[in-house]
């Protein structure tokens, strides 16, 4: 039962190349016609293979129900909010996770410090879009047609002497920020606070979230937060890996 199951599954990413006859079903699977032929009805019966009427088979419209489906309900909150635990828990600083929605990001999730002093921030608040390291993960990621209307049509408040001051140097920005893969912002927001942020990406390498993890300086100077970058990166993986369903079984 087992190699039917296996056989069956592997005529799906067959079929997602595009349609093929019967004779290349078997000859890919290396089985007889006959046994190509009661996979293929079997995958017809659940909508998942459809048979054109040149007799080609092509993926059914059920498969694409059933992946929109699961795309709809996959909460990204969820699935990363153990793995934010567990970055806190490591580094005792406050960790942060990220949406973007229309023009805003916004924060999801939050998991606050275990220092005396915290980052003031909460959930379902938008953060400054030039200046936060979620928001130029989450910004650098969009169409270049879409991200250079984006970038003309906002405004770059100057909150501190290193904020963003126009949409020439946000721009570059966000070029560094989609190459190296990270974010920081070192007092861009406020003088004393320093965040560094890493992505979290979906099944088709798009960032769907991203996450940061913040500190004041009086705790930890910024050389001393950007340590934290390779647990950062590791941590933004696990939950993209989780998020996408291709991490390993345990």
């Amino acid at each position: 039962m087992s190699q039917s199951v296996e056989r069956a599954l592997s005529i799906l990413p067959l079929l997602a190349r595009g349609p093929a006859t019967l004779g290349e079903v078997a000859d890919v699977l290396g089985v007889h016609k006959s046994t190509a032929l009661r996979l293929l009805r079997t995958l017809h019966e659940h909508g998942l293979v459809y048979r054109r009427p040149d007799g080609r088979y092509r993926l059914g419209a059920q498969l694409f129900a059933l992946a929109a489906e699961a795309i709809e309900n996959l909460d990204v909150r969820e699935i990363a909010h153990p793995y934010l635990v567990d970055l806190n828990r490591a580094t005792g600083h406050t960790v942060h996770l990220a949406l973007h929605q229309d023009d805003e990001v916004v924060y999801v999730d939050k998991v606050d410090s275990r220092y005396p002093v915290r980052m003031y921030s909460r959930i379902g608040r938008p953060v400054p879009l030039t200046v936060a390291a979620v928001a130029k993960l989450l910004l650098a990621d969009l169409p270049e047609a879409e991200l250079r209307a984006l970038a003309d049509r906002i405004e770059y408040p100057r909150y501190t002497a290193r904020s963003t001051p126009d949409a020439a140097a946000f721009l570059r920005e966000l070029d560094l920020v989609r190459a190296q893969g990270w974010a920081t912002d070192l007092g861009g927001h406020e003088e004393s606070l320093n965040c560094l942020g890493a992505p979290v990406r979906g099944p088709d390498g798009r960032v769907v979230a991203a996450l940061s993890v913040s500190a004041p300086g009086v705790v930890v100077p910024a050389e001393g937060l950007l340590e934290l970058l390779p647990q950062v990166l590791r941590t933004a993986e696990a939950i993209s890996q989780d998020y996408s369903g291709t991490q390993e079984s345990p």
